[in-house]
């Protein structure tokens, strides 16, 4: 299986910057390991975050001492060099959230991306607020389509833009067709083109790069109807800097 075309062009500037910055031949050691829960987000009010309900397990890298996170519901432990990551096969979710959280490190080491591990207590609250706020800012009152369903995140944004100018898609059965602060949950495999057609505005969880959803939403978003599309979250912290993408994630650390 081809690593597709964004996790292609990750791979190929990954290898670029680990030549660059001698990062392969020195040996860097690489530990990836699953985190708690109260690790990666601390102890926020909301209880219905994937990673608080289980759903989702945050992965993290060091690499020198900075730190990359990636979320996937497939973890693994992982410890040997950056050459040993690069050389990994991304036909899977483990080897992709050791890839990328690796990634993220990386570039965050060498000063690329900010912002590589995830925010905690409430502050994924005031984000979701931020972000909503920015974006009325930026755009006004858009048709925005959801892609992750993230609860603070969506709450602000129909508390904004209202419910009828939003719509949200999830890959969790147990999102999908409930209803979530007006606004029923559709289903990532079917409904995201709907969606995509229907937005006037793309917000994307970073982990459809983790779980190889994101090149199919990005070439119909972007290359085949040219609208915007924003990343959010930690997890596509790395690829969005390398490839020049917009992403929003206001209080990463």
């Amino acid at each position: 299986m081809k690593d597709g075309l964004i996790l292609g062009r990750v791979k190929e500037a990954l290898s670029a910057i680990v030549a660059d910055h001698q990062l392969g031949r020195e040996s860097v050691r690489v530990v990836v390991g699953p985190l708690s829960a109260a690790q990666a987000i601390g102890h926020p009010e909301r209880q219905d975050y994937p990673l608080l309900e289980g759903k989702e397990v945050m992965m993290e890298a060091e690499v020198r001492g900075s730190f990359g996170q990636a979320f996937t519901d497939r973890p693994r432990s992982f410890e040997g060099s950056v050459e040993d990551v690069q050389r990994l096969t991304l036909d899977t979710s483990d080897n992709r959230a050791v890839f990328i959280s690796t990634l993220n490190a990386v570039a965050c080491h060498v000063g690329i991306a900010r912002g590589t591990r995830h925010c905690r207590d409430d502050d994924p609250e005031t984000c979701g607020a931020e972000i909503a706020s920015r974006l009325f800012r930026d755009f006004g009152r858009i048709r925005i389509g959801l892609v992750g369903f993230q609860p603070a995140m969506l709450a602000h944004l129909t508390e904004r833009f209202g419910a009828g100018n939003v719509r949200c898609t999830d890959l969790s059965a147990a999102n999908i067709g409930s209803c979530k602060c007006g606004v029923g949950i559709e289903d990532g495999r079917t409904d995201t083109g709907k969606v995509i057609d229907w937005c006037d505005l793309l917000l994307v969880t970073g982990s459809a790069i983790v779980n190889a959803t994101f090149d199919e939403i990005y070439a119909q978003a972007v290359t085949s109807r040219r609208k915007p599309l924003v990343v959010f979250g930690v997890t596509g912290a790395g690829a969005a800097a390398l490839l020049g993408l917009e992403r929003v994630c206001p209080f990463a650390r």
